[in-house]
């Protein structure tokens, strides 16, 4: 169930900062038809921080209604506190996720130990699957292989997103926890080598504009075909580097809007992306052969 190319997907807004659910299902459509293994809903790239429980919870609903068990649906539930990432887990297992990823504490700066008593803690009350989520760029917090090694011996927790770039961490959680723990880029400039590591696919960000790309790139690698998938990623190279020249998902969001597919609201503090930065996205999306809504 958990492999391939998963899109950590953008949550659709109004320029008032509501949601735009039309566009929202819009998106899910795409993803579908475009061959995406897995749709991840409020993750960071969702605005997970700026939405509120219901919001996602009723985000997680419709995107499992509209799904309709095609592919996986991941809610993320995971907050600084234990207790309140327990509650938030129940929900989304309740709305119908096939499994939560649960990001490191930010802000506590806790332990190892700490780290794995709160995932432990979360395990025995989660009614769903856990994928870890290891972003230190973000949460200031670097959840370590051996860590995570520990925790996969835990029933629920069934894989990682790891998003420390490179692949070392990718062939250091493989050997730690066996083949039949999933792992996930969480890094789309070293995917393709996280993959070619042992990991089982991506959650990415680029899948936003490219979603048939990425697909495809996904199940060349799993074929053992590295130097076309190598192809795609040369394409994608530019975007993967340039939906974050401010922090995502600014980036991302103006770059739909360009498509045509979702309006341009952010949540504050997200401001709509600098003047200075639009060619530089433009010229990455050209350079992906993305024009329009059609790439």
């Amino acid at each position: 169930m958990f492999a391939g190319s998963f899109v950590a997907l953008v949550t659709p807004m109004e320029s008032d900062g509501s949601l735009a659910l039309d566009a929202f299902d819009r998106l899910l459509d795409r993803h579908v038809e475009s061959g995406t293994n897995g749709i991840v809903v409020a993750g960071t790239t969702g605005e997970s921080a700026t939405l509120t429980v219901a919001e996602i919870r009723a985000l997680v609903e419709r995107t499992v209604k509209r799904i309709d068990g095609r592919i996986p649906v991941v809610a993320g539930s995971g907050t600084n506190s234990t207790a309140a990432t327990i509650e938030r887990s129940r929900q989304m297992a309740e709305a119908g996720a096939d499994a939560c990823l649960i990001v490191t504490p930010y802000y506590n700066k806790p332990t190892q130990e700490g780290l794995y008593r709160h995932y432990r803690a979360i395990e025995a009350k989660c009614p769903a699957p856990i994928l870890l989520y290891n972003v230190p760029g973000r949460t200031c917090c670097d959840m370590l292989p051996e860590t995570v090694a520990r925790l996969a011996e835990l029933k629920g927790i069934v894989g990682v997103k790891e998003a420390t770039a490179g692949d070392r961490r990718a062939r250091e959680i493989r050997a730690l926890c066996g083949d039949d723990f999933a792992i996930f880029s969480g890094d789309d400039q070293t995917a393709l080598d996280c993959m070619a590591a042992g990991a089982d696919g991506v959650i990415s960000v680029t899948a936003n504009l490219a979603p048939q790309l990425l697909s495809e790139m996904c199940a060349l690698v799993k074929d053992g075909k590295l130097a076309e998938a190598r192809d795609i990623d040369e394409k994608l190279s530019l975007l993967s580097r340039d939906l974050f020249v401010e922090a995502n998902p600014i980036p991302a969001k103006w770059a739909l809007h360009r498509m045509g597919l979702i309006p341009d609201g952010l949540r504050l503090p997200l401001t709509p992306l600098a003047a200075e930065y639009h060619a530089i996205v433009e010229l990455a999306m050209e350079h992906a052969d993305i024009d329009g809504v059609n790439e």
